[in-house]
């Protein structure tokens, strides 16, 4: 019998002593402080930085390589504005078996021609002038009746002459020579305006979308984002060395 109460006491106090040092780890454990709780974290660059710094020299060359101004001084003047006069079919009305009218209406569509030759000769989209009666070229405040010389309706392209001497013919270039990436012009006259010029980059040559109305037709176009708009058909394309 005090066998085992020296037993169950003995338990007891090593139940209470274990209590203790398990309240007083936990307490110290409280009162320190917590280490390597945050880490600081070296931000500073490895590196020093140095911004890149443009000489005048080279803020110069990129200025003019963006600037198509020339190109625009010397083309707009080889570029001319085109009437394509034509006459549609008679068509009557009962108001006008009643009162009179009716019969054949003028029609008039308008493009742009480049001239090529100093001599008077201009070249343009032959659906510009396909259905024309009576062609007008106008250019420098003045009309001037154009001479139907040839068309091509493989290509789309037809040719004009007009009385005149010293005209500003427009330098050809080749399309071989020319790169995808390239910046090019996009001259027109539409409208009678004194000239559309907007600016697109080569993004394809050789291109052919089945646009040409012919039986046999040869297309191989060179695309770009340069806006063409009404009236701009026959118009010039150029890069800026023109």
């Amino acid at each position: 019998m005090n066998t085992l109460k020296i037993i169950v006491v003995g338990f007891l106090s090593g139940l209470a002593g274990a209590y203790s040092f398990y309240s007083y780890q936990q307490e110290k454990a409280v009162r320190q402080p917590k280490e390597n709780q945050f880490q600081v974290t070296n931000y500073e660059p490895t590196e020093v930085y140095r911004p890149n710094l443009v000489k005048a020299n080279e803020s110069v060359t990129l200025a003019e390589t963006v600037d198509f101004s020339e190109a625009a001084v010397k083309v707009t003047p080889s570029v001319v504005y085109i009437n394509s006069i034509s006459q549609s079919s008679q068509s009557y009305s009962p108001w006008d078996i009643l009162f009179g009218g009716g019969g054949p209406q003028t029609q008039v569509s308008g493009g742009s021609g480049v001239i090529f030759s100093s001599d008077g000769y201009i070249v343009t989209n032959n659906h510009v002038i396909e259905s024309a009666e009576k062609i007008q070229v106008l250019y420098n405040k003045k009309s001037y009746e154009a001479e139907l010389v040839g068309t091509d309706p493989s290509t789309d392209l037809a040719v004009l002459k007009i009385k005149e001497n010293n005209l500003p013919a427009i330098t050809l270039g080749n399309s071989r020579n020319l790169q995808v990436g390239e910046w090019v012009v996009a001259v027109g006259n539409p409208f009678t305006l004194s000239s559309t010029v907007t600016v697109g980059i080569v993004s394809a040559k050789g291109r052919k979308i089945n646009i040409v109305d012919d039986r046999f037709p040869i297309e191989s176009f060179i695309q770009t984002d340069a806006a063409i708009n009404a009236g701009n058909s026959g118009g010039a394309l150029v890069n800026k060395k023109r």
